[in-house]
């Protein structure tokens, strides 16, 4: 799979996160604390990052993401960095 924009909705971005790295995650899990994710560790952000670079060819914003406590806003900052913002699935906000 080859993107140019990451997914703008939190169902695409997790279905590329569950395509790509294996990790089945609901909306609800993406919007807690990274902490309290049964399967997520500092590995799974590093190949998160990389998958999001490969598939965009544009650099993520680190610091940012490291900084970011959720999947959710972990997704946030991926499509601030490309200019866009997060929409539901039916296209609203």
């Amino acid at each position: 799979m080859s993107l140019q924009e990451p997914p703008a909705d939190l169902p695409g971005f997790l279905g590329l996160i569950s395509d790509e790295l294996g990790l089945e995650l609901t909306e609800e899990e993406a919007r807690a604390d990274l902490d309290v994710l049964p399967s997520w560790d500092s590995v799974h952000l590093l190949r998160l990052v990389m998958l999001i670079e490969q598939e965009t060819g544009r650099r993520v914003p680190v610091s940012a993401v490291l900084r970011a406590r959720s999947i959710a806003q972990i997704h946030t900052e991926v499509l601030a960095a490309a200019g866009a913002r997060p929409v539901a699935r039916d296209g609203a906000l």
